[in-house]
């Protein structure tokens, strides 16, 4: 194996193990859950004020991942249809730097609420290990679904489909 291949290989496998150490390693956030309190984790950019008696859509996402590219489009479509009636779509990133993450932004707009996780404190306390990962949370503050992944037109539906349950109190941690 040339030594060029072997060099990009090396850094591959680098990157893989520091991208997955720097994600899990906490306990994890499981449904039934209650969500804890963001402010602690030293989150870059402003919370919304409250998020005691809404519903949460909290989405893991990262500059690099091609699916987070697809939900971009339908959580901010969820955002704008949703928001009205007390949904709160926000979305954690974890990029090493947040200029990645200001250059996603530029190709890819929306209007919910960004804040970046760069000490990764929040993301590895919840044990986020895939991108993207979305948090489904109803008004009481507890995770009803976990999302891992974006697959197009199915997660879209089941977003909607919770958020519209949880909006009319018919859904539930269990």
């Amino acid at each position: 194996m040339s030594l060029i291949k072997k060099s990009f290989w090396a850094g591959a496998l680098a990157l893989a193990i520091c991208t997955s150490s720097s994600f899990a390693g906490g306990k994890g956030i499981k449904v039934g859950d209650t969500l804890p309190d963001l402010s602690a984790f030293g989150l870059e950019g402003k919370l919304p004020d409250a998020l005691k008696g809404q519903v949460v859509l909290l989405d893991f996402w990262a500059s690099w991942c091609g699916p987070c590219k697809e939900s971009f489009p339908v959580m901010d479509d969820l955002h704008q249809k949703y928001g009205p009636k007390g949904l709160v779509v926000l979305a954690v990133n974890v990029d090493e730097s947040a200029a990645a993450m200001n250059e996603f932004l530029k190709e890819h707009p929306v209007k919910f609420v960004i804040v970046h996780d760069a000490i990764k404190k929040l993301v590895g306390d919840a044990n986020i290990s895939s991108m993207p990962t979305s948090l489904m949370i109803g008004r009481d503050g507890k995770v009803v679904a976990i999302h891992k992944g974006f697959h197009g037109k199915e997660t879209a539906a089941a977003y909607a489909a919770e958020i519209e349950k949880l909006l009319a109190g018919d859904l539930v941690a269990k």
